[in-house]
């Protein structure tokens, strides 16, 4: 990740985590906005690629009522394969930054709680050629696409203070990387836990 890109991750984060605290003094009426932080792991699927690959990455957010709130992510992965046969060979990576609007519906008389969230995300996959069409050769391209991302999950307050959420997410879809002319779909499966302030 470039210098540029961790700062701005690292400003968006307090940025969000100081407009938490700042709602939370603002509401006289008992509500309080609650800022979190938390990580996942999950796998992270493209279209038409042979593998998925490992995803991981941090996220935080603040819930300025009981249902809404705003959530930002950095996600990355491995490498792995996209094509793996006597013609092409090649793997991929992807980055993925995402901010979004969350909304939470927390079951009655349970812990458990379904969450929503829709926003807008950078989708970059990277892809290492090493044959294509049967010829020997080692290439590099990217493809980034900004557009709408979201997904729906479901979670558990263990404490006050922490809880653990599954989720499924899609990403913008980019160019295809492997020559073939159209859009790829990427989609993830991701399990977090996160810690409230």
């Amino acid at each position: 990740m470039k210098l540029l890109q961790k700062t701005l991750l690292a400003l968006a984060a307090g940025s969000l985590m100081t407009v938490g605290a700042q709602a939370a003094i603002n509401y006289g009426n008992g509500m309080t906005a609650q800022p979190y932080i938390g990580a996942k792991i999950g796998q992270y699927d493209l279209d038409k690629a042979k593998d998925e690959a490992f995803s991981y990455g941090i996220y935080g957010g603040a819930k300025f009522t009981p249902i809404f709130g705003i959530e930002a992510e950095y996600m990355t992965t491995n490498k792995e394969d996209f094509a793996k046969n006597a013609l092409n060979r090649s793997k991929y990576e992807a980055d993925v930054y995402g901010l979004y609007g969350t909304a939470e519906y927390l079951f009655p008389g349970s812990n458990m709680y379904a969450k929503g969230r829709v926003g807008v995300a950078k989708n970059k996959v990277k892809m290492k050629n090493r044959m294509i069409a049967g010829n020997t050769l080692v290439s590099n391209r990217s493809e980034s696409d900004t557009g709408i991302a979201g997904g729906v999950g479901l979670g558990y307050n263990f404490t006050p203070n922490a809880a653990v959420e599954l989720a499924y997410d899609w990403y913008p879809k980019v160019k295809d990387i492997g020559y073939n002319g159209r859009d790829l779909k990427a989609e993830g499966l991701t399990l977090g836990a996160n810690f409230k302030f």
